[in-house]
């Protein structure tokens, strides 16, 4: 079904409007329904099935057997990944595949590749088996032929000496023996076979020790690993010939054999069924060979088959079983003729989802069409915010701290800007945010390559933030130039330098100091500054009163929005009794603090802000003498340290008691009725008991309030404080770059060598790579995080919603369920 996309007309800054709906489907036309429901990707499905277990609802067959099939995928998945196949990754349609017939065809599909299996591994089998039957034969043949070579030798040297005498101990398995008498004949036996390499000595002591020594045992190594054929797996081994008397010494040979996994094999002490043997082993061999490749070359091209539309069978299976759970979730009419479905959608999707329904109807031939109607409920709806790949990002930053309430003021709006701005005030160095730049550029070239590809859980946490890194790295360059550093090195991109030394040698630069020769550097931080004795104490001054600022700009920013928020939900208490109190209380002291900052900076005025807010309250009525920034100071002083301590009471009494007034007027006169209004008068009761009054904690309240009012005085000043590590983690990215380059890079370039200059290079580079451009890009993130989850977001974010979780196909991805 082809589906126009209408996109919402909201911006981020609120949820989307929701709205409880009530969809009645006829049972011919739900399936296609809910399908197509799926590929719009806008309803949330309310299980109405809850107190039912998964075996009791009425689609519970039709799950069971996608779950069937979808175990029969894994094992076409399986076979082909050993075989080292991939699915082919061509693009189908569904709609002509029907259920009942890839179900058929599933499973005659798997019983043929079992088949094929099943015959594969008995072919593998024999030929493992006659694979170690031919080393017996070689190396068993090669130990008799031996022995029988040195007893022919050792008797025609004793007949030379005996004159034909046959003494007892004559060699063993000589051929004349035969031709003695019987009943002097001494008649051994033998057992031949494999063993594992690792268990032959163990093999030949409890053979010696089960048979008091009374066996005579030859082993010969085998080269090249053999394959096992019971474990199928590649053993080295050897074979062995254990020569035996009696019948209880081969039943005890023959047990120890079976407890090592010795694979014992018949062998025949004449050499011409031995030869025959051979022939007949080889020729074997040779069949089962062309018999193993005819079958596996036939395994592959029933797997290329399965491949070529793999995928398209398991997004049906997979899109079937989420149809059909979905289905468990609604209710069945008692004509057991409809559906009823209860969800959560859009109201910009209405239209959408009307002309999704209708369709249905129409496409599966029903006679009655679904009826969609509106339910008014009390019940808190689910959050949806529509994003796009770029938004997306920030709105799981948020998401991570908690699901905001329904039309909540999202905090990712500023997010998209404070959050790399916060990170680049950190990591400020125009040549590392080059390098994030460039690493995120190729991500987002190819996204669209990359998006279909498994990557690690690194990487794939890398691509999914590659639009938050690649404003990071943009601010960064920002930050940069104004800090003017590059790798720590200073450039004079806007003009010439201000200063100067006072003489041509600059001698005395480092004493005397630098003279004002040219107009003010026209951006950033002049280039003169970086390496001279003030650098240090001036960027420390800097960056320590430029958190500040920031910090304040920031709180301020978020108890505005709790403002707007209130005024959204139109709540006046929060509006008076805490959005007022709290901007007097932050902006008395730390908005006074930001003031002094920058009217210092305009005047070049040499006060101590120190001392001037510390006496601020120690002695409010002091004179201030040289700490004085401005007329009317010390009087302004006094008005906001008395509007500071004004807010903290107005923040915690108010509020509790006039919420006890607003819960008392709301139930007051609700059980009076008029008589004639009512059929009955015991309805009075009924009315009353379905009204009944809530209880309120008075006590509760003001704790919660006097809470809430101590974790925003003190959290006042902690979360200020806590700003300073936007200072110090920037001085310290600062000084790490001036010594990687210092100490590496530039202390290499003295040597005049090239081996030290390349190794210094290499060294440079790995430190730049391995500490400031990863470790470092993660410190300062989390720090960025760190400042918007606690110092911004609480400020107004309460986090305690619901997603919209809605019921689309997009979501099943490639994951196996």
């Amino acid at each position: 079904m082809a589906v126009e996309r209408c996109w919402p007309t909201m911006d981020l800054l609120r949820s989307e409007s929701m709205q409880l709906v009530q969809v009645i489907i006829p049972i011919e036309s739900s399936h296609r329904a809910i399908s197509y429901l799926g590929d719009l990707g806008l309803f949330q499905f309310k299980d109405l099935n809850a107190e039912k277990s998964p075996f009791q609802r009425t689609y519970a067959a039709q799950i069971k057997r996608c779950a069937e099939m979808a175990r029969k995928l894994r094992f076409f998945k399986e076979h082909m990944t050993k075989t080292g196949l991939l699915p082919s990754k061509r693009s189908a349609t569904s709609n002509d595949i029907d259920l009942d017939n890839l179900e058929v065809k599933l499973g005659e599909l798997e019983a043929e590749l079992i088949e094929i299996n099943s015959n594969n591994e008995k072919l593998e089998r024999s030929y493992n088996e006659l694979v170690e039957y031919k080393l017996v034969l070689q190396k068993a043949g090669e130990l008799f032929y031996s022995a029988q070579r040195s007893a022919a030798v050792q008797q025609r040297e004793h007949d030379v000496h005996n004159n034909g005498e046959r003494p007892i101990d004559s060699p063993l398995l000589l051929e004349q023996e035969m031709m003695t008498d019987p009943s002097k004949q001494v008649k051994l036996g033998f057992v031949s076979g494999l063993v594992p390499r690792e268990k032959s000595m163990a093999f030949e002591r409890i053979l010696f020790r089960a048979t008091r020594g009374n066996v005579f045992l030859k082993q010969s190594v085998v080269e090249n690993s053999v394959v096992d054929p019971v474990s199928g797996e590649k053993v080295e081994k050897n074979v062995f010939v254990v020569f035996y008397s009696g019948e209880r010494a081969k039943s005890k040979i023959l047990k120890i054999c079976e407890a090592f996994g010795a694979n014992r094999y018949p062998f025949a002490e004449d050499l011409s069924k031995q030869y025959q043997t051979m022939t007949e082993v080889s020729a074997r061999l040779a069949e089962l060979k062309t018999t193993i490749d005819a079958g596996l070359a036939h395994r592959s091209n029933l797997l290329q088959t399965i491949g070529f539309q793999f995928e398209l069978w398991n997004l049906l299976v997979k899109k079937e079983k989420y149809i059909y759970h979905t289905l468990n979730m609604l209710s069945i009419d008692v004509t057991k003729k409809c559906l009823v479905a209860e969800g959560w959608c859009p109201v910009f999707a209405t239209d959408q989802i009307k002309n999704a329904l209708q369709e249905a109807s129409v496409d599966s031939n029903s006679q009655i069409g679904a009826i969609f109607q509106v339910l008014q409920t009390k019940e808190s709806p689910p959050t949806y915010f529509c994003t796009n790949k770029f938004t997306s990002a920030f709105q799981e930053i948020v998401d991570a701290y908690g699901i905001a309430k329904y039309q909540e003021a999202n905090p990712s709006v500023y997010t998209i800007i404070t959050f790399p701005f916060l990170f680049a005030v950190m990591f400020g160095d125009w040549g590392h945010g080059i390098c994030l730049l460039l690493a995120t550029l190729y991500f987002i070239i190819r996204e669209r390559k990359l998006s279909s590809q498994k990557l690690g859980d690194i990487m794939e946490m890398t691509f999914g933030g590659r639009y938050v890194i690649m404003m990071m790295a943009i601010f960064s360059i920002y930050t940069g130039l104004i800090y003017n550093e590059f790798f720590s090195v200073p450039f004079e991109l806007f003009g010439p330098s201000a200063y100067a030394c006072r003489d041509p040698s600059c001698r005395d630069a480092t004493t005397a100091g630098l003279t004002k020769v040219h107009a003010t550097y026209p951006f950033g931080i002049d280039p003169k500054w970086h390496g001279t004795r003030s650098e240090l104490p001036f960027l420390n001054s800097l960056k320590m009163k430029m958190s500040i600022l920031f910090g304040v700009a920031q709180m301020n920013l978020g108890i505005m929005m709790s403002y707007f928020n209130a005024k959204f939900f139109r709540d006046d208490l929060n509006i008076w009794y805490q959005f007022v109190p709290q901007m007097i209380f932050l902006n008395s002291l730390f908005g006074y603090l930001s003031l002094l900052i920058i009217v210092k900076w305009c005047t070049g005025s040499q006060a101590d802000l120190y001392h001037v807010i510390i006496y601020m309250f120690l002695s409010p009525t002091d004179d201030l003498g040289d700490n004085q920034l401005f007329i009317g100071q010390k009087f302004l002083q006094l008005l906001f340290l008395l509007s500071a301590l004004v807010a903290v009471p107005w923040m915690l009494f108010p509020k509790p008691f006039l919420l006890k007034k607003k819960h008392e007027e709301r139930f007051r006169g609700q059980t009076y009725a008029l008589v004639d209004s009512m059929d009955d008068p015991l309805d009075i009761d009924s009315h009353y008991d379905s009204h009944k009054r809530e209880e309120f904690e008075f006590s509760e309240v003001f704790v919660h309030q006097l809470i809430h009012t101590i974790e925003f005085v003190l959290g006042a000043v902690s979360n200020t404080a806590s700003y300073l590590r936007l200072w110090a983690l920037s001085l310290a990215h600062s000084e790490l770059s001036s010594v990687f380059y210092d100490k590496v890079l530039l202390l290499a370039w003295g040597f005049n060598n090239t081996t030290i200059l390349i190794i210094g290079i290499i060294v440079f580079i790995c430190a730049t790579v391995g500490v400031l451009l990863v470790m470092e890009t993660l410190s300062a993130f989390l720090h960025a995080l760190r400042l918007h989850w606690v110092e911004f977001q609480n400020k107004f974010y309460e986090g305690d919603g619901c997603k919209f979780h809605p019921f689309s196909f997009a979501l099943l991805g490639d994951e196996d369920e």
